[in-house]
């Protein structure tokens, strides 16, 4: 399947590092201009931005809307028109229901909601004048299956896919179409850090293969037995993108090894 997105712009928040860098490189792969985009003013939009053939990036924390509207400001200076918006930026934070302030919950939606309808609403109507759009919000499948910690970061997701759908149906007509892709635990550097620590404490040994059996049995029981790549959730984004995803709309697509077991 070939997937052609020149003469796009795309916008991938977060991207630089991990999933959001990998979703970024596999976007430019495709032929889209990538606009990469850092929270932190230290250089590494810059930097990753380079090793993507690309001179695009944009500086601005997320989580406040002095930080969105910093975003929205760059892109107009640099005169670009994004067509293709990526929220991949959001966080979680540990927290029990007993145990989470309303500072805690606030935080939260401004990261993971906040942050995304903030940038929907500066960038639409560039893509309504234009005809054509994509817009793709990073979820978890936590908000189809939450579980009893961190209760604060599950509702945000599962705003954030509310939101989407609603969106959806705002833009019918349009030529832009919103969807929210939803993984399950991702092989990132970060987690396996996090398990190989875990697994030196119960005495899981350090060969990976064998902490991937806890992570799968204890953890994250799926039918496929592993993990997920951040290349597999990049595709799927980079898919969603493309005119071939013309008729996928309004939906919250998980990518879970088959984890969540319902019709």
């Amino acid at each position: 399947m070939n997937i052609d997105l020149q003469n796009h712009c795309a916008l991938v928040t977060g991207s630089d590092r991990n999933t959001g860098r990998v979703i970024a490189a596999a976007l430019a792969d495709a032929g889209a201009l990538i606009v990469v985009h850092s929270n932190e003013e230290d250089g590494s939009a810059a930097l990753t931005a380079g090793d993507l053939g690309s001179d695009c990036y944009v500086e601005g924390d997320l989580a406040l809307e002095s930080g969105c509207d910093a975003v929205l400001a760059q892109l107009q200076e640099q005169g670009l028109d994004v067509d293709i918006l990526v929220n991949n930026y959001g966080t979680a934070s540990f927290g029990k229901w007993g145990a989470t302030s309303t500072s805690d919950w606030l935080d939260m939606y401004q990261k993971n909601v906040l942050s995304a309808a903030r940038l929907i609403q500066g960038l639409l109507p560039g893509m309504r004048e234009a005809g054509w759009g994509r817009v793709v919000n990073l979820g978890t499948i936590g908000s189809h299956r939450p579980g009893a910690i961190m209760p604060h970061y599950y509702a945000a997701k599962g705003a954030l896919a509310t939101l989407g759908v609603s969106l959806t149906q705002e833009l019918a007509g349009t030529g832009i179409t919103v969807n929210t892709v939803s993984p399950g635990l991702i092989h990132t550097p970060d987690l396996e850090a996090g398990y190989r620590a875990r697994a030196a404490k119960k005495g899981w040994g350090d060969n990976w293969q064998d902490i991937l059996r806890h992570i799968v049995q204890e953890d994250f029981p799926n039918p496929c037995g592993r993990l997920a790549t951040r290349e597999e959730v990049a595709d799927l984004v980079t898919f969603l993108c493309s005119e071939r995803a013309g008729f996928i709309n309004g939906q919250n697509i998980r990518i879970d090894g088959g984890a969540i077991a319902y019709v």
